[in-house]
């Protein structure tokens, strides 16, 4: 009895010991969905500025196109003055008045439409400055965190290295034949191959052990299965196991 009871306990460290494991392999996957999430979040914002700095340069363009033609009309104006001393019909002389009358205008109207630029590029200037600081601020904490993230997956491999060397030494210590059992049921029962009999009830299953095979598991002589969902079962009410189950509670499964 004492060499079984050896047995379970060598199961309910290993058990706990691949829960843990397992745990970590999942928390170690999520760190690279972490990077990359950290790292999307850096192009997106990356994003937003270029497309705002592509603003600000299109308004800029906008802004000397119309300066040229400002330029143009102001030429055109010139040469439109210059030739009025040698107009000698009084209709051409009005046609050419009017001529100039309109250039004018048209060139107060882009003047006008220049003093709107500069105001809109200003305020682009602000804006693009200050989502460049923004940027910058978003990338060194995206460093950092990434950074922390790295240090937490080389802490995990650690972890993972100690626990593996653990399971060896655990999986040494029980014959290979209830090894495979035990791998075998935990691979098709969610991870959890064995499970403790507390009053009666299995703690995975929550189903009740029929009174002979309970009575029998109480003796302790041979290794037995829950008849519901075939788990190694023990008796969680012992004394020498109460302190395995505390420090390794079971998960419903």
């Amino acid at each position: 009895m004492k060499k079984l009871q050896e047995k379970i306990k060598v199961l309910i460290q290993l058990q706990e010991c691949d829960k843990r494991i397992k745990a970590i392999i999942e928390k170690k996957n999520e760190g690279p969905a972490k990077i990359k999430a950290l790292q999307g979040e850096v192009e997106e914002f990356q994003r937003e500025l270029e497309a705002k700095k592509e603003e600000l340069e299109q308004q800029k363009r906008e802004r000397r196109k119309i300066e040229r033609e400002i330029d143009d009309l102001e030429l055109k104006k010139q040469k439109s003055h210059a030739k009025l001393s040698s107009i000698s019909s009084n209709k051409e002389y009005r046609a050419a008045l009017k001529e100039i009358d309109e250039l004018e205008r048209e060139k107060g109207l882009r003047e006008e439409k220049t003093l709107e630029l500069m105001e809109a590029i200003e305020a682009l200037e602000e804006e693009c400055k200050r989502l460049e600081e923004e940027y910058k601020q978003l990338q060194d904490k995206c460093k950092k965190e990434e950074k922390e993230i790295l240090e937490q997956i080389q802490d995990l491999d650690q972890e993972l290295e100690r626990l593996e060397r653990q399971r060896d030494g655990l999986c040494n210590q029980i014959d290979q034949g209830l090894l495979r059992h035990y791998n075998n049921l935990r691979g098709r029962k969610g991870g959890l191959a064995i499970s403790p009999v507390i009053k009666g009830v299995c703690q995975t299953c929550h189903m009740g052990i029929p009174p002979q095979k309970f009575n029998e598991l109480i003796r302790g002589d041979d290794l037995m299965s829950c008849p519901n969902c075939n788990r190694i079962i023990y008796w969680g009410d012992a004394k020498h196991f109460k302190e395995l189950i505390n420090s390794a509670p079971m998960d419903e499964g």
